[in-house]
């Protein structure tokens, strides 16, 4: 019997299990990260958490190395997590690089092949999807959004969310409110 069906058998257990797995892909990225890469043990500890990674993340599985110049799946995912811990705030691209340790150019290249989409565009699409919500689930003025959001001011959010939506995000708002109330 392996730890995962001793896992699965125990109603505390199957609650924790994904924390768990969790737990294992950070210490195989990290001792993965420790090895020269020429070693098989590198290998075995990369095919070990992509595995993983299936079964707890697929859409970044998906992203794994098809050696066409791909993030790899842990890079992916640890680019993908720093920018969502820090939409708020400026997001560059050299601190994505120095993450993975890759340069900046061989990084854009490999992030738009893994993404389909630059690093800016990234940041900028999720900063407008989190303004959408915001503007779903709140009252707040497009100011205090806008700035809540990664964005300078109303205006760069207003520039972005048009090109997104079609619309201005009052429009888009209003026309929301109205779909969202029984009429």
């Amino acid at each position: 019997m392996d730890m995962s069906e001793t896992l699965a058998d125990s109603p505390a257990g199957a609650r924790h299990a994904p924390e768990l797995v969790l737990h294992v892909i950070a210490l195989l990225d990290a001792a993965a990260g420790q090895l020269d890469h020429k070693h098989a043990v590198h290998d075995t500890i990369l095919r070990a958490a992509s595995l993983l990674r299936k079964q707890t993340h697929p859409q970044v599985a998906e992203a794994a190395p098809d050696r066409q110049g791909r993030l790899l799946a842990w890079q992916a995912r640890k680019i993908r997590d720093f920018i969502e811990s820090h939409i708020t705030g400026p997001v560059l691209v050299t601190h994505l690089c120095g993450l993975v340790q890759l340069s900046e150019a061989h990084f854009s290249r490999c992030f738009k092949r893994t993404f389909d989409e630059s690093p800016h565009a990234f940041v900028v699409r999720r900063r407008v999807e989190l303004a959408a919500h915001h503007m779903l689930t709140t009252d707040a003025p497009l100011s205090d959004i806008a700035l809540l959001c990664g964005f300078t001011d109303q205006a760069h959010l207003c520039k972005h969310f048009r090109r997104a939506a079609g619309q201005t995000p009052a429009a888009w708002r209003r026309a929301r409110g109205r779909e969202d109330r029984p009429g």
